[in-house]
């Protein structure tokens, strides 16, 4: 069952999750709807030019390839 529940108060979203995660109930919050043409032109802004705030966890990928290919023989090498 779905149950979908729209307000502007932080303060009631705030209890019912409260009382959601006593009752066992899981919740998953979304942002609203985007309504102005405002909204969606910042919203495509974000996106693209988001800028991460760390190194990425992945580490760097062309040196991960380096290491688990430099072990092995390339077939066209023979």
């Amino acid at each position: 069952m779905e149950l979908i529940l729209k307000t502007d108060s932080e303060n009631s979203i705030a209890k019912i999750i409260a009382l959601a995660k006593s009752l066992n109930v899981s919740v998953e919050q979304r942002r609203g709807e985007i309504k102005t043409k405002k909204e969606k032109e910042q919203l495509v802004n974000s996106i693209l030019n988001f800028n991460a705030k760390g190194d990425s966890s992945f580490g760097d990928a062309a040196e991960w390839q380096r290491s688990q290919r430099d072990d092995r023989d390339l077939p066209f090498l023979k």
